[in-house]
């Protein structure tokens, strides 16, 4: 498989596969932030998805062949990175609502790093894309402003959430970037992922640890195993799904694609879980379906 991958990169069907792959990343994406949301302390139920993440990860670490020793130094950037984007949205979904901040997160990535992409992997976007790029962070952004219309919160928290989350935004971006540098560094992809996803859980089961130690432990504690095991699952779908992407084919376009998780989220909200789009929202969807439509047709 790795062999496969490696071969078909920069062809016309690794661009095809990277396209599903970034698709289907955004799709398990949407569920993995809907997990996150409420009931549950933010550094709580990513400790639960992380330590799942180190059950299910630490076995396939027999059957990939080692890290070279730089591979070991590009993840522990890695670590870093990831700690800190984990962490800041952890502080972002505490201060604010959940349908505010995760568009703000996830629409100030794909501008940025188209950017830093062009910088790092010399990639190049037409007019056309540019438009589709801005399109949907513009939309994404609405969005977020919408739905901030219809929250009641403390204005000094939902300051201090803002920030956070443009961090986590920018943050997104950077580990994008550098984690498509990171696979392309490695001989075997999948052996890159499965060390990957190992020591970047090791840090929030800690912290959750530490939280429920002080705070004292949450009801339904089997509950928060379980969401924590299909949100490890579904982590290896989205993350996974969108590192090998950006190993196919373009780190940008990858990143664009990726973003329309958010209209899958608004539509996991509307047929499933019975939320109210609106017409102002399904405007904004299709503002974001349409900018990731020209990213990929106007190249």
């Amino acid at each position: 498989m790795s062999e496969w991958i490696v071969s078909i990169a920069g062809t016309p069907d690794g661009a095809r596969l990277a396209t599903i792959l970034a698709l289907i990343s955004a799709v398990a994406h949407a569920v993995f932030g809907a997990l996150q949301k409420g009931r549950y302390d933010p550094f709580l139920i990513r400790g639960s998805i992380d330590t799942s993440l180190i059950l299910i990860t630490f076995p396939m670490l027999f059957f990939v062949p080692l890290p070279t020793a730089t591979s070991f130094l590009v993840l522990a950037g890695a670590m870093v990175l990831h700690f800190a984007y984990k962490l800041t949205v952890a502080l972002a979904y505490g201060k604010a609502a959940y349908t505010v901040v995760y568009p703000i997160i996830r629409g100030t990535g794909p501008l940025v790093t188209v950017i830093a992409a062009s910088m790092v992997f010399g990639e190049r976007f037409t007019p056309a894309q540019w438009a589709g790029v801005a399109c949907l962070s513009l939309a994404m952004l609405l969005l977020s402003l919408r739905n901030l219309g219809e929250e009641r919160l403390d204005p000094a928290g939902l300051r201090i959430g803002l920030v956070w989350a443009v961090t986590a935004g920018l943050l997104v971006a950077l580990y994008t970037v550098y984690d498509a540098w990171g696979i392309r560094q490695s001989a075997d992809p999948f052996t890159f992922l499965a060390w990957f996803f190992f020591l970047t859980a090791l840090d929030f089961p800690l912290l959750a640890a530490w939280r429920m130690r002080r705070y004292g432990a949450p009801p339904r504690l089997g509950a928060l195993a379980w969401r924590g095991l299909i949100g490890a699952v579904i982590a290896w779908i989205s993350f996974g799904g969108v590192m090998l992407a950006t190993r196919l084919d373009k780190v940008g376009e990858a990143a664009v694609l990726r973003e329309t998780s958010t209209v899958f989220a608004a539509l996991i909200g509307w047929f499933i879980l019975g939320e109210k789009v609106g017409p102002r929202r399904l405007v904004l969807m299709g503002m974001i379906a349409l900018g990731a439509v020209i990213v990929e047709l106007g190249g």
